[in-house]
This record gives C-alpha cells, sequence and structure tokens, in this order.
C-alpha cells in the first residue's frame, strides 16, 4: 500500500486528508524501541535536528506514522501532525489567522507548515503531504489452505504479526463537544458516531477509515492509544499471544468494537496507554455521507469479548 494521490480529494471540500504522524515523549528509548518492535512495527533510529527520535513505520508502506523522543518523566503526547493537499495550505493558513489560532512551532518539530492550536492548547501542525489515510476499504488476507493439512499453524511456528498502517490514534479531552466542533469547523474533519458527550469518531472527508481520530472525555489531554490495521482476525489473536510472550501481558480482547465494527486486541504499553491491533474497520470513502448517530452507552463500546480492564481509560499522563 503507497500513499493515495490527489485523485481522492473530494472535490468543494477543504479538510485534512490523513494523520500524518503522531509525537510522543517517553523516558526510556530503549524501552520504547523493544516495546514497538515486539509489537511488529519498522522501528528505525533517526537523528533529527533536536535530537534523536526512533520513527514508527510499517513494513508495507513507506510513511513514518509516529516519533518517539525521551524526555524525563511520565509519557507525553507532544504534538499531532495533520497531512492537507497543496491546493488547501493556502486557505488553512487564512483561516486559522482569522480565527486567531496560529501558533509557533513545537520544539519538537520542524517549521514547516502551518501551527496551531487545539481546543485543550494541545500543538497541531498541518503540512502538506502524500494522503496516507486509505482511499478504499483495507482487504482481509485470506489464508490459503492445502486439502489434506489442517489451516492453523502450530502455536510456535506462527508468523510475526507486521501491521499494514495507522488506522487512527484516540486522544484525551476535557470536553468531547467542543473538540468535535473543532476539528469540524476549523479542520473539516467529519462526525461518523459518538456517544453522548463521552467519546466521539471523525472521519476525513477525502476517505478514510470510520475514524482518523476519536475523543474520550478525560480531565486532561493525552494519547488514549494508536490502533494499527492487520490482515485478519486471526492476526489480531496472534498478535496479542506474541505479546504476551515476551512480557506485555496487560491487555483486552480479542473482541469486536460495535462503532467502527474492527475486531481489536489492545496492548498496554510501558507508559500506560495502549496499542490495538485492529482488523476490518468500516470505511467511509470520499463519495458517502456518513450519517453519525449518537450511540447509548452500552451499545458503544464493545459487541463482544471479555469485561474491560479496570485501567483501561486511565489517564496516566496526567494522573488525577
Amino acid at each position: 500500500m503507497t500513499p493515495s494521490s490527489n485523485h481522492t480529494k473530494r472535490p468543494g471540500i477543504q479538510a485534512v486528508h490523513s494523520v500524518d504522524r503522531i509525537v510522543i515523549t517517553v523516558p526510556d528509548l530503549a524501552v520504547a524501541d523493544t516495546f514497538y518492535s515486539d509489537f511488529g512495527l519498522d522501528v528505525q533510529h533517526a537523528t533529527t535536528g533536536t535530537g534523536e527520535a526512533l520513527h514508527l513505520k510499517t513494513f508495507a508502506h513507506p510513511q513514518v506514522w509516529g516519533e518517539v523522543r525521551q524526555a524525563d518523566g511520565v509519557k507525553r503526547l507532544q504534538y499531532l501532525r495533520f497531512g492537507i493537499f497543496a491546493e488547501d495550505e493556502a486557505f488553512f493558513a487564512q483561516k486559522i489567522k482569522d480565527l486567531g489560532l496560529a501558533a509557533q512551532a513545537h520544539p519538537l518539530g520542524s517549521p514547516d507548515g502551518i501551527w496551531l492550536r487545539g481546543p485543550d492548547g494541545f500543538p497541531l501542525q498541518l503540512l502538506v503531504t502524500g494522503k496516507a489515510s486509505p482511499s478504499v476499504r483495507s482487504k482481509a488476507v485470506v489464508q490459503q489452505t492445502t486439502p489434506g493439512k489442517g489451516a492453523a499453524p502450530a502455536r510456535s511456528k506462527a508468523p510475526r504479526v507486521q501491521p499494514r498502517h495507522l488506522s487512527h490514534v484516540l486522544l484525551f479531552t476535557n470536553d468531547v463537544m467542543r473538540a468535535i466542533a473543532f476539528y469540524r469547523d476549523v479542520l473539516g474533519l467529519r462526525l461518523s458516531d459518538h456517544s453522548g458527550d463521552g467519546i466521539a469518531f471523525m472521519h476525513g472527508g477525502h476517505g478514510s477509515d470510520h475514524h482518523l481520530v476519536a475523543f474520550a472525555k478525560s480531565h486532561a489531554t493525552g494519547l488514549h492509544h494508536m490502533s494499527w490495521d492487520v490482515g485478519s482476525v486471526n492476526d489480531v489473536g496472534t498478535g496479542g499471544e506474541h505479546m504476551k510472550s515476551k512480557g506485555h501481558t496487560q491487555g483486552w480482547g480479542v473482541g469486536r468494537h460495535v462503532v467502527g465494527s474492527n475486531y481489536f486486541y489492545y496492548v498496554r504499553d510501558p507508559w500506560g496507554s495502549w496499542c490495538e491491533y485492529s482488523h476490518d474497520i468500516d470505511h467511509i470513502p470520499s463519495s458517502l455521507d456518513w450519517v453519525a448517530a449518537d450511540h447509548p452507552g452500552e451499545d458503544s463500546f464493545y459487541a463482544w469479548g471479555p469485561d474491560v480492564p479496570a485501567n483501561f481509560v486511565t489517564n496516566h499522563e496526567y494522573p488525577v
């Protein structure tokens, strides 16, 4: 899979098209290297103008989806970068100037593109990039079987799971409804679904998975999870079992979400947030106007799966 070209742009709208990069800091890069490598990502060491970093890639895609930097203290979400089309850059620059939202570049970021502050004061960057969000639904990997042989591999010979692309990120916010309004009115994202003022899911108007970004109510900002697309339900389960074997024993799943419909297994990272193996999430093409729904709490989370861990929605970046 390669980044989509401009032919996927929906005519007549100006909107961000992809989550281009998520940047976090952790107290120990070596720990992060081990965790994300175990998860199946292509972790590359990089030297930037502001220091050493880990670049989180997938083996099937040229995109650098995440950047991990080292800093003392707890893990922190530093900023989020969205991709925009070149023909929309002037529109966004003028809009953000007129709204008084322009900001200085983050100390860990480049001065390129357009910097602004989100509704929580959280730094955002808009940058002209190729479209990395999928313009079509991700294909399931169908296992080929041999007559006379069992389809399942021996547990000891199960292949390593390698995610294909970053599907979405879920962020904490102290006001979900305000976040919806900001990301809709300023950045052009569209509401997919929500459950009252507790959680919301937003997609890109130029075609994306059911959500590029989601928001969960908390007392502060932060990263809840990064979700990574894999090719089958078997990959979801195999990935989870591999992580357990590597000592990453806290997780949730295998299960299936209602909103988004994807099958999931979440692995708790060393800092209290999560990485998700996700398969078969709903896709919203650029030609479709998805009708958002307000789901009651009991129908908004998961259709089936094990009980939710008690600490699943704890914001460890800003402890109460």
